[in-house]
């Protein structure tokens, strides 16, 4: 049993309160001093003059300290905990475009991080995608949708797969939309030079997330909205928002925060194995990348490559911009938790599992509480 006492990043502000913990779970919240039968004899207290926040939801993140999720299970153990000590509990393994037999591996070895627990799922960002779209992914390793091979690879998660990036100009992307929809799999546009009208299309056959909104698409044209205005126009999609300082300008983010709405907003890191790294080079996907000036490039070609971000990160770097801190935090826990149908995530509450940051007042982790252990 723990009690935790400091500054609560709630929905609607900041106010001082407590938490208290049973087990995996939070027992109780509440604002102002905790009641007298708050603290039996036996809980641990734990009092900080900075904040408490809900555990960060990222469903987009590739990797840290030099390693990929797809890089094996020990690597993907050293990154996901990289991640959990940097604030994030719940956290999706994003995978790049691969061969189908190194994507298949690679899925049957996250699948099984997954249900130990110690992954909350995957994303498979490719190898569905437009090759003039594609970013960081190889030329190589994309293709178009094959439905035999995506249900071979859910049958192989066996759940594990959460959600999966598709480019939808590309023949039978809203098929396969349709039936990642039916088997529960979060369908998300992204890497794409669609035209609206094909956007719109790939929306109504289930996509309900927008991948890393601007990059990695065509962008706005006066005669052509392209998938940002299709994206942007449609309240049932949510949009990823990388928002580190090397993705998007400070403006766009504070626009489309006006835009989008509090529950259309989820920020991302797209981690890349770069995260924790100072300088240097390291490998996603068969490219090496150079971390330098806080950003992360292919050294061939200069693309960007994914973030040399935490979570928490993007969240200090938001509120920096001018986003309001409980709205940053809400973009990062509450709002993702929704979007991947986890209804015990991302908020002070009664009843959610007990994941708990403690930050200082400039967002830097002081502690970690992921299902009521610290970490």
């Amino acid at each position: 049993m723990v009690t935790v006492r400091g500054d609560l990043v709630l929905p609607d502000g900041v106010a001082a309160g407590w938490v208290r913990v049973v087990g995996a779970r939070i027992d109780a919240v509440g604002t102002g001093a905790p009641p007298e039968d708050a603290e039996p004899l036996d809980t641990e207290l734990v009092e900080t003059d900075g904040l408490v926040l809900p555990g960060l939801v990222d469903v987009h993140c590739h990797g840290a300290v030099g390693f990929a999720f797809g890089d094996g299970a020990q690597q993907a153990r050293a990154a996901a905990a990289h991640h959990h000590g940097s604030g994030t509990t719940t956290l999706l393994a994003s995978l790049v475009s691969e061969s189908r037999d190194v994507l298949a591996d690679q899925v049957r070895t996250l699948s099984s991080l997954v249900r130990d627990g110690e992954l909350d799922g995957v994303h498979l960002e490719g190898p569905y995608l437009a090759a003039r779209c594609r970013g960081a992914h190889r030329a190589e390793a994309l293709r178009d949708p094959d439905l035999a091979e995506v249900t071979a690879l859910l049958d192989i998660a066996r759940g594990a797969i959460t959600a999966v990036t598709v480019a939808p100009e590309l023949p039978g992307a809203d098929e396969l939309i349709a039936v990642l929809t039916a088997r529960g799999v979060r369908a998300a546009v992204g890497h794409t030079a669609a035209s609206s009208s094909t956007t719109r299309a790939a929306i109504d056959a289930g996509a309900r997330i927008a991948t890393h909104l601007f990059n990695a698409m065509t962008p706005l044209h006066h005669r052509d909205g392209g998938p940002v205005v299709a994206l942007l126009d449609d309240e049932r999609v949510v949009c990823e928002l990388i928002a580190d300082g090397h993705h998007l300008d400070a403006d766009v983010v504070r626009w489309v925060w006006k835009v989008l709405g509090p529950s259309r907003r989820m920020l991302v890191s797209d981690s890349s194995p770069a995260t924790g790294i100072a300088a240097g080079t390291t490998y996603l996907g068969g490219q090496e990348l150079r971390v330098g000036d806080g950003a992360v490039r292919t050294v061939e070609g200069g693309v960007l490559a994914g973030s040399a971000s935490t979570l928490m990160d993007v969240v200090r770097w938001a509120v920096s911009a001018g986003i309001p801190l409980p709205e940053a935090v809400a973009a990062a826990s509450s709002v993702p938790a929704t979007a991947l149908g986890l209804a015990d995530r991302g908020a002070l509450r009664a009843g959610h599992r007990a994941d708990l940051v403690l930050a200082d007042r400039d967002l830097r982790v002081r502690r970690v509480l992921l299902a009521g252990r610290w970490v």
